[in-house]
């Protein structure tokens, strides 16, 4: 249960009791825990799409939850990691320790405003029309916490680009990974099958990672969780509107 704590302590702004015990080994297990935060924080987004008659504002609604929420720690990450590829182009081609610098760099510049930007133009549209497609709202809990494993999967199949940080103390096991995606899978051939499509945007992202950055760190984590979200989404309004 601390772990589960320390979870939502993190990926979410929700309140929680303080625990002590924060050690790195709890850290690395409270991991294991993220899809459920995944399928919390998605819950809580999908209220306003299932009692809001109105889309457009349903969906206004569900982004301020989502954001709030969360936060904006996953946009932050995608912000940064935007203007560290926008600086330096490929971490492969370009000067690797002036990418570190920038995704370190607290500051926001102009690539990651126009990427926070498209990405909130994104899901407000997508969540407007998921808002007017029948019975869809079911779906955000699960996108939310696909999201949240692919965190959990690129934590345990990526090498850290940082010898410390956020990336490698969130760090999950194998096995833990493994049962997830097998219950996910489950979940989704159950109850929704069209997400079954997410294991494919997931892989993308490591691959992705993998080839252009060389590895991962928090914030690479945090911006493929906005990403697949976004993805999901567009897929589930492809394949049911």
């Amino acid at each position: 249960m601390r772990e589960l704590i320390f979870a939502f302590q993190f990926m979410t702004r929700l309140p929680m009791p303080r625990v002590a015990g924060f050690t790195p080994l709890r850290q690395a297990r409270a991991a294991g825990w993220f899809p459920v935060v995944g399928l919390v924080v998605g819950a809580l987004v999908a209220v306003p799409l299932l009692l809001v008659p109105d889309p457009r504002l349903a969906a206004l609604l569900a982004l301020v939850v989502w954001v709030g929420v969360t936060g904006g720690l996953h946009l932050d990450g995608l912000a940064d990691l935007a203007d560290a590829l926008g600086a330096t182009h490929s971490a492969a081609q370009g000067d690797r320790e002036r990418f570190l610098a920038v995704l370190a760099d607290p500051h926001i510049g102009s690539f990651g405003v126009i990427a926070v930007l498209l990405q909130l133009l994104a899901k407000f549209v997508l969540l407007w029309l998921l808002a007017e497609t029948p019975a869809a709202w079911w779906t955000v809990p699960v996108i939310a916490a696909w999201a949240r494993f692919g965190a959990l999967f690129w934590g345990r199949f990526l090498p850290p680009l940082k010898a410390s940080g956020l990336g490698v103390a969130w760090r999950g096991g194998r096995r833990v990974t493994l049962v997830w995606g097998v219950t996910l899978l489950a979940l989704c051939a159950v109850v929704s099958p069209v997400l079954l499509i997410a294991p494919l945007g997931v892989v993308a992202w490591w691959a992705f990672l993998r080839v252009r950055v060389g590895g991962m760190t928090g914030d690479c984590l945090g911006a493929g969780i906005e990403l697949i979200e976004v993805g999901l989404l567009f897929g589930v309004l492809s394949i049911v509107a």
